[in-house]
């Protein structure tokens, strides 16, 4: 019986504090000055609440287009701001977006349909300004949900996933064996918007991943087009993705195919 109250009494509190669990955040001061190498720019974005969200557009010397970046779940644009060199050595402007809590971004994350709209209402002021170029979203680990309904929702050229989950549920039954499904009020489904993209799909996983399996890709696998591919990155982990060789070479071919990024 004691045990039984404990296990209730630790699935309510994981029920309203999940977010310590989904979550980890690096701050910025909003008046530190960013120093990064290249050309950028900072902007802010006013959400409907008030509370203002963070980004820095990365350019490239001669823009083919935008890449539309939602990171993980850890650290800030000061820490995921490494990886912009590969994008604009390629030619595209990258754009990183720190979620609410995250760098200098205001607020707090308090519920998937709050993540869900800050990014779509970020998107569409950076993307109308690339009316007439390629818009390619990419998505890391957590990000890669938000980004797969991105595409599924707005015109895309192409949806990058690295390191995907086929859904948190799905990730929590890995991990959390002993906790049951229904208390996880963050759901992100990536299996369901990968189905609803019509763009071209290009998913990246390690296959020695020991935090989001590549059994995930694997599974979300049967819900790609003719026109989609999984690349597996062999005796890769889960992090570094970006810098490894196997992708950045593949990703480098990939690109140059400008057909294959022409869905409209």
């Amino acid at each position: 019986m004691l045990l039984t109250g404990i296990y209730v009494v630790v699935c309510i509190i994981l029920y309203f504090f999940q977010e310590h669990l989904l979550f980890f955040p690096e701050k910025t001061d909003r008046n530190q000055t960013f120093q990064f190498e290249g050309s950028f720019i900072e902007r802010n974005f006013k959400m409907p609440d008030g509370k203002e969200l963070n980004g820095v557009l990365f350019k490239s010397k001669a823009s083919k287009g935008l890449i539309f970046y939602l990171h993980g779940n850890g650290g800030s644009i000061s820490s995921w701001s490494g990886v912009s060199k590969v994008y604009t050595s390629l030619g595209y402007d990258l754009f990183l977006l720190d979620y609410r809590g995250y760098g200098k971004s205001e607020g707090k994350i308090t519920s998937e349909t709050q993540l869900h709209e800050d990014v779509q209402a970020v998107f569409n002021k950076v993307c109308s300004q690339y009316r007439d170029k390629k818009i390619i979203v990419l998505g890391y680990s957590l990000g890669t949900c938000l980004a797969a309904r991105l595409s599924a929702n707005n015109r895309t050229d192409m949806l990058i996933l690295q390191a995907p989950y086929y859904s948190m549920t799905d990730m929590m039954k890995d991990h959390y064996k002993i906790l049951p499904p229904f208390i996880l009020r963050y759901k992100l489904d990536t299996y369901k918007y990968v189905q609803q993209c019509s763009c071209p799909i290009v998913i990246f996983h390690g296959d020695k991943d020991k935090l989001v399996s590549y059994e995930s890709s694997l599974k979300l696998k049967k819900y790609l087009k003719d026109t989609d591919t999984l690349i597996r990155l062999r005796g890769l982990g889960h992090n570094r993705i970006t810098f490894d060789e196997q992708y950045t070479s593949a990703l480098q071919e990939i690109l140059s195919k400008d057909p294959a990024l022409v869905t409209q």
